[in-house]
């Protein structure tokens, strides 16, 4: 794909290799099917097919914009565990001439996702931004830290717990509350 203007020019290729998408940690976008699109001095951009993204985490809404190269994009909202970033997707559903390989793609705002790329080397993974502002990228020990403490399906931590950051209520301050399960402090109240 190659726009037919000299003076705003516009490529796209496909990705060697699979590309993910995760936003605040979980996958979104998984394809090996990516197109960059390289535009005049723009950063490129990578478009995913629509059935290679967990489109039930994002919601269509009413922002458009017009390109004059590219035509009308619709945007759209993620939606996901309670985090919501507006018009962090676009799309261009009905691009203009020249631009029909982007048709009905995905595209994400790179400040909030992060892409894993699985050609990329290790340098160049290293620097790919995290989806916080200001964080740095996690590297495999801070992962591994992280996975090491997750439930390994048994119910039980794969390492050592971590020391409490709350402390239980001592025996004396449940006076005149016989039925409170010291073993069990939520026990009764709705809470899980």
């Amino acid at each position: 794909m190659q726009s037919s203007n000299p003076d705003h020019p516009i490529t796209g290729a496909r990705e060697s290799g699979r590309v993910r998408v995760l936003f605040e940690g979980h996958e979104i976008a998984d394809s090996d099917d990516v197109l960059v699109l390289r535009e005049a001095d723009y950063p490129p951009v990578r478009y995913f097919p629509r059935e290679d993204v967990a489109t039930a985490f994002l919601r269509k809404t009413d922002h458009t914009t017009r390109c004059p190269y590219k035509g009308q994009a619709t945007y759209y909202t993620i939606y996901r565990d309670g985090r919501i970033v507006e018009d962090a997707v676009w799309s261009y559903e009905t691009p203009l001439p020249g631009m029909e390989r982007i048709a009905g793609r995905l595209a994400f705002y790179p400040e909030h996702v992060v892409f894993q790329a699985d050609a990329l080397s290790p340098a160049e993974a290293a620097a790919i931004p995290s989806a916080a502002p200001g964080a740095a990228p996690l590297n495999a020990r801070d992962i591994d830290e992280v996975v090491r403490h997750t439930d390994s399906g048994s119910g039980h931590s794969q390492a050592e717990h971590w020391d409490a950051n709350v402390s239980m209520p001592d025996e004396g301050s449940s006076e005149g509350k016989e039925n409170r399960d010291l073993g069990r402090p939520y026990h009764g109240t709705g809470s899980i």
